[in-house]
């Protein structure tokens, strides 16, 4: 389950400038602008600490249910969306959404695969994310597929998957998570590649036989 303790207290303080500007001191002092909005309350603009946030989401994941003290005040929120530095990759801002004990929310979960399938078997993962609905305080850390001996063929759909006791599906119970086809041989993979090669050598040759036929055209031309 997704982890409440003490590990996950932010301190948060209000910000009293907002704009690029602002937003820029901030980060130059180590700190990471945020907005806290949900539950009909007006969004507070506030920043924390970047390596304490940074901590919990490696600590806790980003389902993380944070206890925010904000001037004295606790107030637990979720992160709602990160953004992200495309360089640095370091955090430039956050959205938290404001949550109360006892709530219900949709999240994204992690999908995670174990086990081996049978000999001669590919598997593919087309989702590695669920969306449940979940009390705000169980919220599972991540959820498994179990390939084990499955056979060419075998498709684990959303609905496959074991859920926590109190966690309910919320995305397509047909959405395709794993799927299990047969492995391509040696052969396979020459096959393509001749295929390959085959289409290139049909493709010289017909730009050599227009060339050809251009020089044909043109010493007709020259001996009229």
């Amino acid at each position: 389950m997704a982890k409440t303790s003490t590990a996950n207290k932010l301190t948060a303080q209000v910000r009293t400038e907002t704009g690029k500007g602002a937003s820029r001191r901030a980060r130059r002092s180590g700190k990471v602008p945020a907005v806290l909005y949900g539950h009909g309350a007006d969004p507070q603009h506030l920043v924390l600490d970047a390596h304490d946030f940074s901590a919990v989401l490696r600590h806790s994941g980003t389902n993380a249910v944070l206890t925010l003290d904000i001037e004295g005040k606790e107030q637990l929120a979720l992160t709602k969306a990160l953004e992200i530095h495309p360089i640095r990759r370091n955090i430039q801002h956050i959205d938290l959404l404001v949550v109360r004990r006892g709530e219900k929310v949709t999240v994204e979960v992690n999908v995670v695969v174990e086990g081996d399938a049978v000999y001669g078997t590919l598997v593919t993962q087309d989702s590695n994310t669920v969306e449940i609905e979940s009390d705000v305080q169980s919220i599972p850390d991540q959820l498994t597929i179990s390939i084990e001996g499955a056979e060419i063929g075998t498709q684990f759909t959303a609905s496959s998957i074991t859920l926590p006791a109190g966690v309910t599906l919320v995305s397509d119970p047909e959405m395709l998570v794993v799927n299990v086809v047969a492995a391509p041989t040696a052969e396979d993979m020459e096959g393509e590649g001749g295929g390959e090669a085959a289409e290139e050598g049909e493709g010289e040759a017909g730009e050599e036989g227009a060339e050809g036929e251009g020089g044909s055209e043109a010493a007709a031309a020259e001996s009229e």
